[in-house]
């Protein structure tokens, strides 16, 4: 029976979630002038590989920032806070909002984390990251 099981492993391995930052890292980003803000972003042009990636699970090891997001969400940069995104040493392929399935603990600012969760892409709402991950679990 042992013998089945290993070489069942062997056969049929585990699919082992996606590394978000690798995912996130092949996205080019275009500004787009938004009127209601008055204001350019930069917007996600999403190729069909990384749509295809929507609804999977990703995991992400990094930075927790400490950025109020009305207590639905976190945000997890690759980078510690001082070379964030928001501090303008990064892009915004490295940054993802984090929604838990259970309340997490509370984290302090920098704290490395590891998380998954199923991936959605967000191209249109400039008040949310363009990568978020749904459902998500502390690792």
């Amino acid at each position: 029976m042992k013998y089945l099981i290993a070489v069942f492993l062997l056969i049929s391995p585990l699919q082992e979630p996606e590394d978000g930052w690798k995912l996130f890292a092949q996205v080019r980003f275009e500004p787009k002038y938004f009127p209601e803000y008055k204001e350019k972003y930069l917007v996600p042009k999403f190729s069909e590989a990384i749509l295809s990636k929507a609804g999977t699970e990703v995991t992400v090891r990094g930075h927790y920032l400490p950025f109020d997001m009305g207590g639905q969400s976190i945000i997890v940069s690759k980078y510690p806070y001082a070379a964030c995104f928001f501090c303008g040493g990064a892009g915004p392929e490295s940054v993802a909002e984090i929604f838990f399935s259970n309340k997490p603990p509370r984290f302090k600012a920098d704290q490395v984390i590891t998380v998954r969760g199923k991936l959605r892409l967000n191209d249109k709402d400039v008040n949310h990251m363009n990568f978020i991950l749904d459902d998500a679990a502390l690792l």
